[in-house]
């Protein structure tokens, strides 16, 4: 009762006309000194570096078995969706486990992106079961549903809004050890294996939201490149894009030392903290082997990781690609690209993805993400141009003549070439969107405060609302 008093409270207040954007609000924009401030700062001074293990390799699945038998784990969650269900990523899995005499209990009902109804399902099901460890095979969406059931698992009082990022939720932090989780991803996309974030679409709100915590890192990532070698076309590519948005978002997000407020206790510090050194690293890496690996044909150079299945080495490199993305956005965040594409994918009506075998209107995380990437990178370029210009570079393109004043504008030809050479759909308005729906999109934006506030331009209202404009066509 209380999570549907707080959900009806926060549908009241957007239909407002109060602005609760980080651009201008108070809550982020100004700084009242509170004792419990680390000397008194209005900005963050530290940033902290947190990643599960991984471990990388053509067949290591196969020692997932033994991994399971050395944490000593004696009634195992495997979970999965149910086209997986019959691909040999998991029969790789599953053949391990019984090679090692491990028991185990398939839950394959994991939603292509899930909602927090399939959330509460899979959640449901390990709370009526004595788990003591956790296997998640899959994508983004299969990782994420394992961690979020993980959790509620080891919290089993805990209301479902208790740990889902405010403003929707409570945000309550993560206090108490999770059970040990050991993901393995078969797309090269999410870097869920990396990273401390559920993702699920907000029914009530149609926007996507999640849980954010160091806490809901997997205990090991078993990324083996062979696994991608099952994803379809328009799943590689999409998957892709996905991954260089969160390269060139981390990349260009605000420096943690910008980010406000300053934690009064180190439990408190995101895991989303704004861009830093170490993160710049991943994220530069990222930026290189996307390049290298799904570079447009006029950058003469053929699209190996999405047109060839069978090449090894591409879809290998971009199942690094994907990790390293993950590791920087993971501590350093993303900003208006991903917040924006939580009311894209959330309000979808009839889009159905193609090579996505789903019986629900979908537009894929990584395309709802890429579609607005032009137009937010034209916007941010103005506060950090060197950024976008150093990324654009990286991608391909010669800067050396190029004035900082174009720096947006490179960066997003860039990305417009790619999505053009990818066939791409052009635009929110080929999946169904018009500019009557621009309200919608705004207001579904607004509480996602968690990563647009890492944007490095403050923005309006009105400033959503051109973006989402710029973003209808893109050719």
């Amino acid at each position: 009762m209380a999570d549907r008093t707080r959900v009806a409270r926060l549908l009241r207040q957007l239909a407002s006309a109060e602005c609760r954007c980080p651009a201008h609000s108070h809550m982020h924009s100004l700084f009242t000194y509170h004792p419990g401030h680390a000397g008194g700062r209005a900005t963050d001074y530290a940033f902290e570096m947190a990643c599960s293990n991984i471990r990388y390799g053509e067949g290591v699945t196969k020692e997932i078995g033994m991994d399971l038998k050395n944490l000593g784990a004696r009634n195992v969650c495997l979970m999965t969706d149910k086209n997986l269900a019959k691909l040999p990523p998991v029969m790789a899995v599953l053949d391990s486990l019984t090679k090692h005499g491990v028991k185990y209990e398939c839950y394959d009902s994991v939603r292509v992106e899930p909602t927090d109804s399939s959330f509460k399902v899979a959640i449901d099901f390990v709370k009526k079961k004595d788990f003591d460890t956790f296997v998640a095979v899959g994508g983004g969406s299969v990782i994420d549903t394992c961690k979020a059931a993980n959790l509620y698992a080891c919290n089993t009082e805990a209301e479902f809004l208790d740990f889902v990022n405010a403003p929707i939720g409570k945000g309550k932090p993560i206090t108490g050890p999770l059970k040990p989780l050991i993901a393995v991803p078969t797309t090269a996309g999410t870097g869920s294996e990396t990273t401390g974030v559920a993702i699920f679409d907000f029914e009530d709100l149609k926007a996507k939201t999640g849980i954010a915590s160091r806490m809901l890192r997997p205990t090991l990532g078993l990324v083996d490149p062979l696994h991608t070698l099952h994803m379809p076309t328009r799943v590689a590519a999409n998957s892709g894009f996905d991954v260089l948005c969160h390269a060139l978002e981390s990349f260009t997000a605000l420096p943690y030392n910008m980010r406000s407020p300053c934690p009064s206790n180190p439990i408190n510090r995101p895991a989303y903290q704004g861009s830093n050194p170490i993160s710049d690293v991943w994220a530069r890496h990222a930026l290189h082997m996307v390049s290298k690996y799904l570079k447009s044909a006029w950058l003469c150079m053929c699209v190996r990781a999405v047109r060839d299945p069978d090449d090894v080495e591409a879809r290998s490199g971009m199942h690094l690609a994907s990790v390293f993305a993950g590791i920087g956005f993971g501590n350093a965040g993303v900003h208006l690209c991903h917040g924006m594409s939580y009311p894209i994918a959330g309000n979808v009506k009839t889009h159905k993805a193609k090579g996505y075998d789903v019986d629900h209107p979908l537009v894929p995380h990584g395309l709802s993400v890429v579609l607005t990437s032009p137009a937010v990178f034209t916007f941010t370029a103005s506060m950090c141009p060197e950024r976008h210009l150093e990324a654009a570079e990286i991608l391909g393109v010669d800067v050396r003549n190029v004035k900082l004043g174009d720096a947006g504008f490179v960066l997003a030809d860039t990305v417009k070439n790619f999505l053009y050479d990818l066939e791409v759909e052009d635009g929110l308005s080929a999946i169904g969107y018009s500019k009557d729906d621009i309200p919608v999109l705004v207001k579904g934006t607004i509480p996602q405060e968690r990563v647009t506030k890492l944007a490095p331009r403050s923005h309006t209202e009105e400033d959503l609302s051109n973006l989402f404009a710029a973003s209808m066509k893109l050719y």
